[in-house]
């Protein structure tokens, strides 16, 4: 990637295929912006259309539905259950470029975040992924799914819809999630992948307050009200939130008590 800016080398991570160079580029990419070595050009073109974002060859994508259900009691189940938990990191680390990628003209705290963000989803997934590879299983070794991604095609038009969907809807989440995968986990007695997913669950907390910091700033400039923004978009969205919440984890994230108000009465009043 010999681009000086920061649009070009978002852009060729999330089109490497191989995992380690994703990896390894998002954090030389990270390391570069700090230290200022790259720019945000003036007159950047527009973004362009990506319908698919760089991928091993496996695992193999299926539906949801086809994805089977394991007993993560067994060596197999749970080393299935962590591959699960990569893959969500791995789909992060485009997704988080392509926040930087696709949205123009924001301030540079923004990109800030975002550089960070992508950051911390690469290490996540490395982590994992090296775990895996510990307890003697690949990345690639078990199907998967490829949801994360549609969200991030159907977004692309609208950083305000990208922030309420994305970090704030299918992140978020992963919030919700957190207490129950360390008990699975803390159950298993696997200390290692209990050390790596108490990471991950606190530093999703930032991943999600960064898309809260966003959707905020961008209603602010449209003249919007944030919660009515967030319950008109949720209302007509196959991404909304459902229960149960983690409201002290989502509060800290960014929500507000109206917000989880509305979320837990399942409607917009």
């Amino acid at each position: 990637m010999s681009s000086e800016h920061l649009y070009g080398h978002a852009a060729a991570i999330i089109a490497l295929s191989s995992p380690e160079d994703k990896v390894r580029a998002s954090l030389e990419a990270a390391a570069a912006w700090r230290a200022g070595e790259l720019t945000i050009p003036p007159q950047a073109p527009p973004p362009k259309p990506i319908a698919e974002p760089g991928r091993p060859p496996r695992p193999r994508l299926v539906p949801p539905r086809h994805v089977p259900r394991r007993d993560i009691g067994s060596a197999e189940g749970f080393a299935a259950f962590l591959h699960a938990l990569a893959h969500i990191e791995f789909n992060a680390i485009n997704l988080a470029w392509d926040a930087v990628y696709r949205f123009r003209g924001l301030p540079r705290e923004y990109y800030d975040d975002w550089v960070r963000v992508a950051e911390e989803e690469a290490l996540h997934f490395k982590m994992l992924k090296d775990h895996l590879e510990e307890i003697g299983y690949e990345y690639g070794a078990f199907d998967a799914h490829d949801g994360l991604w549609q969200a991030a095609v159907e977004t692309a038009h609208d950083p305000l819809l990208r922030m309420a969907i994305v970090p704030r809807g299918l992140e978020a989440r992963g919030l919700d999630a957190g207490p129950r995968l360390l008990a699975k986990i803390r159950r298993r007695g696997d200390n290692r992948a209990l050390a790596i997913m108490e990471r991950i669950v606190r530093e999703e907390e930032g991943h999600v307050l960064v898309g809260s910091r966003w959707f905020r700033h961008l209603c602010r400039e449209r003249g919007l009200d944030p919660r009515d923004t967030f319950v008109e978009i949720h209302s007509r969205s196959s991404w909304r939130p459902k229960p149960p919440f983690n409201r002290e984890a989502r509060l800290r994230a960014g929500f507000d008590e109206a917000e989880l108000r509305w979320l837990e009465k399942g409607d917009g009043d």
